[in-house]
């Protein structure tokens, strides 16, 4: 029988995600499948077939930008909660360097890394950069409230941009996924909330150190 505190085995588990980390993150997740497929469906002929995912054309067009506002906004605590661990340091420029090791598991060569790795930064701040723009861009785009405040040609450039944007977000969440696959016991802790011992020595080894100094003071 585990408690909450250790795992089936009795091993001791330490706590990466609160409750609300995790519900925001979820809320979040759940807003992207929804915005992906829709915005597909409105993109081009070849993915119209994803409007049922959503009721149909109209409900689709009518919802979208709705849920586009719900997922900016669930994003932004996220990066209120999470900015902090986020700060390129030195070590991330090392871990950078070294690439070859990264790629090939020699995680014992790496520099100690905190709460998130270079590579999970880099994204933090590619996705931040997306949503500002998916938001801007958005908000032009708008028919139904604001898009009529602006020149055609500015309307257009913001489609586009509105594009792009999705473009990265969409490629940038592939990679989000396919590494807390690669990196076993990541999508763990985004549904439990807690770590072993063994894998936040591991992966995050700073980090680690970090949490069990503050649990003996």
């Amino acid at each position: 029988m585990s408690s909450p505190n250790r795992d089936k085995d009795g091993n001791p588990l330490i706590q990466r995600y609160s409750k609300n980390d995790r519900s925001n993150h979820w809320v979040t997740a759940i807003c992207f499948i929804l915005l992906a497929v829709s915005g597909l469906a409105m993109f081009h002929p070849a993915t119209s077939w994803m409007y049922v995912f959503l009721g149909g054309g109209q409900w689709t067009r009518i919802l979208h930008p709705f849920i586009g506002l719900v997922m900016f906004i669930s994003f932004a605590l996220l990066v209120a909660r999470f900015w902090h661990h986020n700060k390129i340091d030195a070590a991330d420029k090392q871990w950078l360097k070294q690439m070859d090791d990264v790629l090939n598991n020699r995680e014992e060569k790496l520099p100690k890394i905190g709460m998130y790795n270079a590579g999970q930064k880099i994204l933090f701040f590619v996705l931040v950069g997306a949503m500002l723009g998916l938001l801007l861009s958005g908000v032009v785009i708008w028919r139904a409230y604001f898009s009529f405040y602006f020149p055609i040609e500015i309307v257009r450039l913001a489609a586009l941009l509105h594009a792009f944007c999705a473009f990265v977000i969409i490629c940038s969440i592939i990679v989000h996924i396919y590494a807390a696959f690669w990196v076993k016991g990541s999508i763990g802790a985004m549904v439990r909330g807690t770590v072993s011992y063994g894998w936040a020595r591991k992966h995050h080894p700073r980090w680690f150190e970090e949490v069990v100094r503050k649990s003996r003071d």
